[in-house]
This record gives structure tokens, C-alpha cells and sequence, in this order.
């Protein structure tokens, strides 16, 4: 594991203490492991984390988004808060590189898993609420998760906007064909293409097939905007 000073550099926050920090990144694998019972790892910290992501993303959509209705927020939210953007917003600081895991969980990749590395996203939020308040844990949403928010929405909006671009554009239903399977069955990670009228517009990766799609149809999508654009 590296050192926690150099997390506390990342994120822009010093812990007074640091036994909070060290068990936000603490998995339950890792707790079992070295026997520090159910208390000992990071899920009660995520609990408290996902309840102030949940309250600094709401309000933040509320004030910056004047005219739309709780439907609309409330889809808006879900794609910044989902568990990829978190598992994303964790790997952009380095997360999975600090994370404590059992040897099996380890092993078995568990620091590509995005569960886990979400997870500990938040359970670092609320690590930050409890040493530093609220304001401190909210200066790391907005600068860690609700940062570029169009291309997180439409990153999870990918699948079905290219479908509405396929349906109107050619008249035709988006088909994902898997290219490729790599790694072990505990890390496996798939290759996906997404085709048009058998036309290729997009190729994306992830470790599940959903991830993989996803990122097929956004690189589709945006391939398809720059060649609207020179029309």
C-alpha cells in the first residue's frame, strides 16, 4: 500500500485522524483477514458517505439546474452518482492503489473491481465528513465527483442516446457484438463493438459487458457528432 501522505496530497485534505482515513480503506476482506471484526472495515463509513454524496449532489442539481423538474435531477443525479463514475472518480485519485484487501480479494483483482472502488469513494467521503464537516466533504464532491458533468451524464445516458441517434439517423437498431475476452474468470475484461447497419462506429472495454458497451456506444456517439459536425 502507499503512503497516506500521498492520498492526503491528491485529494487536498490532511486528516487529523489518520484512523479514519486508514479504515475508509479497509475492506471487509481484508478486515476478515486480519480478524478486526465487523466494525473493522470501511462499510459503516459508506453508509455516512453515501447519505452527504447524495445531499451535496442534490443540492448542487437543485441550484444549478433552476428550471428542471425532480424527474429530471433526479436522472441527472443518478448518472454522477452511479457506480461507475464512482468507481471512476476513485481511480482519478488513485484510489485502488491504497486500498487494504484481503489476499484472495487482491488476488483476484479486486482493485479493477468498481464495486469496491466505489465503495471506498464513498466510504472516503465520509471519512472527510467526520474528521474535517460538512464543508470539507463537500469541497471533495465537487471537485472529485461532480466534475464534468455532461460527459458523465452522456457516458450513462451512451446506450440509449445512440439508439435514438440509429433509430433517426438510419432507421435502423444498434447491435454490440463482443470482440474479445481477456484475463481470468475472477478478472475478466471484454472488447465490444457497436455497430450500425454492421457498420462499426464504436469499440470500448470494461469488466463487465454492460461497461463495455457502455463505452462502445459513447465512443460511437462522439465519433457520430464529429461527423455531423463537418456536414
Amino acid at each position: 500500500m502507499n503512503n497516506l501522505h500521498e492520498l492526503e496530497k491528491i485529494i487536498g485534505y490532511v486528516f487529523n485522524n489518520k484512523k479514519l482515513l486508514q479504515k475508509a480503506l479497509t475492506h471487509s476482506s481484508y478486515a476478515n483477514e486480519k480478524r478486526l471484526g465487523k466494525l473493522g472495515c470501511n462499510e459503516r463509513l459508506e453508509f455516512l458517505g453515501d447519505a452527504v454524496l447524495q445531499l451535496v449532489s442534490s443540492e448542487f442539481l437543485y441550484r444549478k439546474y433552476e428550471q428542471q423538474l425532480e424527474g429530471s435531477l433526479s436522472k441527472i443525479r443518478a448518472s454522477l452518482v452511479c457506480e461507475s463514475s464512482l468507481a471512476n472518480a476513485g481511480r482519478s485519485i488513485k484510489l485502488d492503489t491504497f486500498l487494504l484487501l484481503g489476499k484472495g480479494t487482491d488476488e483476484c483483482g479486486g482493485r479493477n473491481n468498481d464495486s469496491i472502488i466505489s465503495d471506498a469513494t464513498e466510504a472516503l467521503l465520509g471519512a472527510i465528513f467526520l474528521d474535517g464537516g460538512f464543508t470539507n466533504g463537500k469541497d471533495f464532491v465537487l471537485k472529485f465527483i461532480l466534475d464534468d458533468i455532461e460527459h458523465k451524464q452522456l457516458f450513462y445516458d451512451s446506450k440509449s442516446t445512440l439508439q435514438e441517434i440509429a433509430q433517426k439517423e438510419y432507421g435502423n437498431v444498434v447491435q454490440y457484438i463482443i470482440t474479445g475476452e481477456y484475463g481470468p474468470d475472477h478478472d475478466k475484461e471484454y472488447t465490444v463493438s457497436a455497430t450500425i447497419n454492421g457498420k462499426v462506429y464504436g469499440e470500448g472495454r470494461g469488466h463487465s459487458k454492460k461497461s463495455a458497451e457502455q463505452s462502445a456506444a459513447y465512443e460511437a456517439i462522439k465519433r457520430l457528432n464529429e461527423e455531423m459536425s463537418k456536414m
